[in-house]
């Protein structure tokens, strides 16, 4: 159940109906008038949170998730659309409320946080700070305050695709010349004197004049070329990080706060 000191955790938080599924985001949170307790709380439905709905929030829960309520979505997209004057609930609105939910109205009439205490989404963007209710004149027990924001610029980088790079093999033709030495065989008459012991040889064989042919086979090398394939190295691609430096310059907005007033230093005396 929601109290008084956890509406600034409800504002802007997501709704959930009964089924699980979003209804939209919380706009304002309503106070009943007499307890003070949250009472209503307004969701921003529709395409872009442009319609503004009441759901009842006694019975709600608030967690990590956001704000679960006890109705589907169509029950509270269909609510009468009130429009608060003076940013309250009427008797009138608030029993036709009650009486679209099914539920029973009491006397009191519930009001909302006001200008002074109006925990919007855009009065809390700090979900961690508790902010207390104040008065008319600002003024919150004995003190005045007030909390001063200012942008904080966050820088990140993301990787985009820059270009590609790809290896492709292609083959070219060249000459090449080789010298090779090759033999060949070539034929010459030889011619000398019979030795004396040949002499008597030839003579007692033959017996005298005849005819004869001798021959002889002559070879010569010739050049085969043949080609084969053998790899010779391998190529491939690699990528290395190069860091470099970029400076980026952005306009951030910050809160200022000065005084107005009877302002006196803490060691005036009164």
């Amino acid at each position: 159940m929601l109290d008084s000191d956890t509406i600034n955790q409800a504002i802007g938080q997501p709704v959930h109906g009964s089924d699980g599924s979003k209804l939209g985001t919380v706009g304002q949170v309503y106070l009943d008038d007499t307890t003070g307790n949250p009472e209503w709380a307004t969701v921003h439905t529709g395409l872009f949170g442009t319609k503004e709905s009441f759901v009842p929030i006694a019975d709600a829960t608030l967690d990590q998730h956001g704000l679960a309520v006890p109705f589907d979505k169509s029950r509270v997209k269909d609510a009468p659309r009130v429009e608060a004057e003076n940013g309250h609930l009427d008797v009138e609105e608030e029993a036709e409320l009650y009486r679209y939910y099914g539920m029973t109205a009491g006397d009191d009439r519930t009001e909302p946080v006001r200008d002074e205490q109006v925990f919007d989404q855009a009065a809390v963007a700090d979900r961690g700070q508790q902010r207390p209710a104040v008065s008319d004149d600002g003024v919150s027990g004995d003190a005045a305050s007030m909390t001063r924001s200012e942008e904080r610029l966050n820088v990140d980088t993301e990787k985009v695709e820059t270009g590609r790079a790809r290896l492709r093999k292609y083959v070219v033709t060249e000459n090449q010349t080789v010298t090779v030495p090759v033999t060949r065989e070539e034929v010459r008459m030889v011619s000398e004197p019979i030795a004396e012991g040949d002499r008597k040889a030839v003579a007692d064989g033959t017996g005298g004049l005849s005819e004869d042919q001798s021959e002889m086979v002559l070879t010569e090398e010739r050049v085969v070329v043949s080609k084969e394939t053998v790899p010779v190295e391998k190529v491939s691609l690699a990528k290395e990080s190069v860091t470099e430096h970029k400076e980026v310059t952005e306009q951030v907005a910050k809160e200022r706060i000065e005084t107005e007033g009877d302002i006196r230093d803490r060691g005036d005396s009164a």
